[in-house]
C-alpha cells in the first residue's frame, strides 16, 4: 500500500493537535485560524482525485476530513460558540477564495505568460458553480451538525467517553457532509449507481480517517491541560 496517504492523513492530524496547545496558550484564533486554511486549502486540490486502494477520491479527502477533528477540539476545550465561529469563519473565507479565483480566470493572461501555462491555470481553477455551491452548503450543514452532534453527545455522557463523542459527530457528519455534496453536484449527470460507489468509497476513507483521528484527539486535550 502506497504510505504517502497515510504519513499525509497523519502529518496534517499532528499538526491540527499541535494547534491545541498553542491556542490554549496563545489564544483560540490560532485554532480558528488552522480551521479556517484547511477548508481553504481542500477546496483549492479537490480538483485533482487520488486512489486509496480500490476507492477513488479527491485528494482533498484528506485534508477535509481533518476539520472536523478541529471542530470537535474547538468544542471539547473551548465550547461550542467557538467552534460554530470556526465554522462561519471558513465559510467567509471560502467566498473570499472563490471570488477572487473567478476574477482571476476571467482576467486575460498577460502577453508574456506562456499560453499554456494560463489555460490550464483557468482549466484547474474553473469551478462549476454547480459544484461549488454543493461543497459549500455540504460545508455548512455537515460542521454545524458536527458541533451540534459533539456537545449532544457530550451531555448525554456528562463529559466522558471522550471517544464515543469523537467518533459519533464526525462518523455522522461525514455521511451528512458526502450526500448532500455528491447528489447536489452530480445528480443527473453521472449514474445513480455511481453516484453510490462515489458515497461509499470517500465515506469509507473518512471513516477510516475519522478512527485515525481518536488518539490524536486524546493528544490534543492531553496538550492542552498541559499548556495552561
Amino acid at each position: 500500500m502506497d504510505p504517502i496517504p497515510i504519513f499525509w492523513a497523519a502529518a496534517t492530524l499532528a499538526i491540527v493537535t499541535s494547534c491545541a496547545a498553542l491556542a490554549t496558550r496563545y489564544g483560540v484564533e490560532i485554532a480558528v485560524g488552522v480551521f479556517t486554511a484547511l477548508t481553504v486549502l481542500a477546496n483549492l486540490i479537490a480538483a485533482k482525485t487520488i486512489a486509496l486502494g480500490p476507492f477513488i477520491a479527491p485528494a482533498a479527502v484528506l485534508v477535509y476530513a481533518s476539520t472536523f477533528l478541529m471542530t470537535d477540539i474547538l468544542s471539547e476545550l473551548f465550547g461550542k460558540e467557538k467552534a460554530r465561529l470556526a465554522v462561519w469563519t471558513g465559510f467567509l473565507a471560502n467566498l473570499v477564495m472563490l471570488v477572487s479565483i473567478l476574477i482571476a480566470v476571467r482576467w486575460s493572461a498577460s502577453p508574456v505568460m506562456d499560453p499554456e501555462l494560463a489555460a490550464s491555470f483557468d482549466a484547474i481553477f474553473g469551478f462549476a458553480p454547480r459544484v461549488i455551491a454543493a461543497s459549500m452548503f455540504a460545508y455548512l450543514v455537515s460542521q454545524h451538525h458536527d458541533v451540534w452532534a459533539y456537545g449532544f453527545w457530550r451531555d448525554k455522557t456528562d463529559g466522558r467517553h471522550l471517544w464515543l463523542r469523537n467518533n459519533a459527530s464526525t462518523m455522522a457528519s461525514q455521511a451528512i457532509d458526502t450526500v448532500i455534496f455528491i447528489s447536489l453536484a452530480f445528480y443527473a449527470v453521472l449514474p445513480n449507481s455511481v453516484l453510490v460507489q462515489m458515497m461509499v468509497g470517500q465515506y469509507v476513507i473518512k471513516l477510516l480517517i475519522a478512527a485515525l483521528d481518536t488518539p490524536f484527539m486524546y493528544l490534543a486535550v492531553a496538550a492542552a491541560r498541559k499548556a495552561r
